[in-house]
């Protein structure tokens, strides 16, 4: 064990450490995310039995957590996050909610694919390792889909997800795990057949192409074409994803209004930059086909967006951010044929073995417009979601080791995330006006997304001053659809029609996440305005940051709390 895993500085993170070994255990994909070693070899077990103990668990685990005393305000902290993270689950799990929802962006198709990404591949024992978990594929999707199938009509997700699920694990029997067992073959010297590697690599994809028409056949015509989840069940989901309580109609009108005030700003630049441009869609088209901006090849994309986020480092560290030396790296991968359509970051495990990385999916593009990307990968890299949980892993004084590996709160984090974009352009990280369109354009879909995934779940009408969306005409007023909410992001946040698909399908897919992007950057901000107002002169925006991240990953509720007893003169 490194320095970064907990020394179990009281009863209760000793508790937190045991908590996170007993997880691992039973969910193989987190273990392998957070670097718990011994579990590598093997899938989990979607049975509605397993799901059942699951929830004995986590109940056995808050009576026992009741049983710990809290030492000080550190041990205070990390009680609040482990009993609010473990109830919830709990909630998801009694209520069949974690069972009925799932979609391309989360689901056992996608997650088991993407971890042989996170898998060590250099040595003979490692060909062994991926061989094995490859064979457990088909028991894995078995046990999930013997869950589907006891499911009643009303415990299954709109029929929207389950065809795009079908449609991604039939992406991946085309020979995605063939391609995976090809590439660990090369890199761990071994011979892809008398390893078994190809066999076990065939099987999975076959197991693949199984689920893909069985969910079709069996699972689609019980489905139903209501997207929407209603009220009660999004506030449930928008709690869970923001750690708040939320008054979902304010956060509607606040939504459309920071929406109308970015779309201001992005016509004024668009015009400033090609004068007599007609709209946002003709400017992003320009700059696509600007030579300057031409990326050509996959290669030079991942080596310029590596060079990026060196640089980030270089112009923060020290001045806005103390970043430790073995948390300056961020990898940045393709990520796997069949992801959706947005980048994406995992962290590093928690002995930082192996580093952070940032996904990009390049949905079959071989030329890429570079101001599309410097704002994502603020988001994700550094000072993003990369930094963000860097500190965290090496927080273990002030985290327990349940908060550092499952404590995370979507608000929180994606708020950061969200917040470091803004932060940049604050700091003048944008070098272009070209950048600055992609940042505002960034900032466009996280507004759309809180009046269209509330609007959409909530069966809301749209505001009254939407106006034309493209060939739908003018929509002010009429109840949001799925097709108003693509063309809204393919004209408001120059969205690809591609993209702008797979971002509603996500919505509809994750009821409450999407919002968590702009309330919790919302909410970083005002906690900062707050600390400035309060402290005067004596604030201090990098001590803001540095507290604020060694807080870690809790609700925002808490996190605003917190805050407002903050000093940078007060010992921590």
């Amino acid at each position: 064990m490194t320095d970064q895993i907990s020394t179990a500085r009281s009863p209760l993170f000793a508790f937190a450490d045991r908590l996170v070994d007993q997880l691992a255990a039973r969910d193989p994909l987190f273990a392998t995310e957070a670097g718990v070693a011994g579990y590598d070899d093997i899938l989990p077990d979607y049975s509605l039995a397993k799901r059942a103990d699951d929830e004995r668990l986590l109940g056995d685990s808050l009576r026992a957590l009741d049983a710990i005393a809290s030492s000080d305000d550190v041990d205070r902290i990390a009680r609040e996050v482990i009993t609010e993270r473990l109830s919830s689950d709990r909630a998801l799990l009694a209520s069949g909610e974690a069972r009925r929802t799932f979609s391309v962006i989360s689901s056992p198709v996608s997650e088991i694919r993407q971890v042989f990404e996170l898998m060590n591949a250099a040595t003979p024992d490692d060909a062994e390792v991926v061989a094995a978990r490859l064979n457990a594929v088909a028991t894995s999707l078995a046990s999930w889909r013997d869950s589907m199938a006891a499911a009643a009509s009303e415990q299954l997700p709109p029929r929207r997800h389950v065809l795009g699920v079908a449609e991604q694990a039939g992406v991946y029997a085309g020979g995605s795990y063939a391609e995976l067992a090809s590439r660990v073959a090369v890199s761990t010297g071994v011979d892809a057949d008398a390893s078994g590697l190809a066999s076990a690599a065939g099987a999975a994809d076959r197991a693949c192409g199984e689920l893909a028409a069985w969910l079709t056949t069996e699972i689609v015509p019980r489905t139903t074409l209501d997207d929407g989840c209603g009220r009660e069940r999004y506030a449930t989901w928008s709690t869970y994803y923001t750690g708040a309580v939320l008054d979902l109609d304010e956060l509607y009108q606040w939504g459309w209004a920071e929406s109308r005030g970015i779309h201001d700003r992005m016509v004024a630049l668009a015009a400033s930059m090609y004068p007599g441009v007609t709209g946002l869609r003709e400017a992003a088209e320009l700059l696509d086909r600007d030579p300057s901006q031409q990326v050509a090849g996959t290669e030079a994309l991942l080596a310029r967006l590596r060079a990026f986020v060196d640089a980030a480092v270089e112009r923060l560290d020290g001045r806005h951010f103390d970043i430790d030396p073995r948390v300056q790296f961020c990898d940045v991968r393709i990520a796997p044929e069949g992801s959706a359509a947005a980048a994406f970051y995992i962290p590093p495990s928690e002995d930082l073995a192996r580093p952070g990385t940032t996904w990009y999916p390049t949905m079959g593009a071989t030329t890429f417009a570079w101001w599309r990307f410097p704002a994502t990968w603020y988001h994700e890299g550094v000072p993003g979601h990369h930094l963000q949980a860097a500190s965290a892993l090496l927080a273990a004084n002030r985290q327990s080791r349940f908060h550092r590996l499952r404590g995370w709160t979507s608000g929180y984090g994606e708020g950061w995330a969200l917040y470091a974009e803004r932060l940049m352009e604050e700091l003048g990280g944008y070098a272009s006006p070209a950048e600055e369109f992609g940042y505002l354009a960034g900032q466009a879909l996280r507004a759309n997304r809180v009046v269209v995934d509330i609007g959409l779940h909530l069966g809301l009408d749209a505001p009254e001053d939407l106006g034309v969306l493209g060939d739908l005409g003018d929509c002010s007023g009429r109840r949001w659809t799925a097709d108003m909410a693509v063309a809204l992001l393919e004209e408001w946040a120059i969205e690809e029609p591609a993209s702008a698909v797979s971002e509603v399908d996500r919505y509809l897919g994750l009821p409450g996440q999407a919002i968590s992007y702009k309330l919790g950057q919302r909410r970083w901000l005002e906690v900062r305005d707050a600390a400035r107002n309060r402290l005067g002169a004596g604030f201090d925006l990098k001590a803001f940051h540095q507290r604020a991240l060694e807080l870690g990953p809790v609700g925002l509720d808490l996190f605003a709390d917190e805050m407002a007893a903050w000093s940078p003169a007060t010992p921590q």
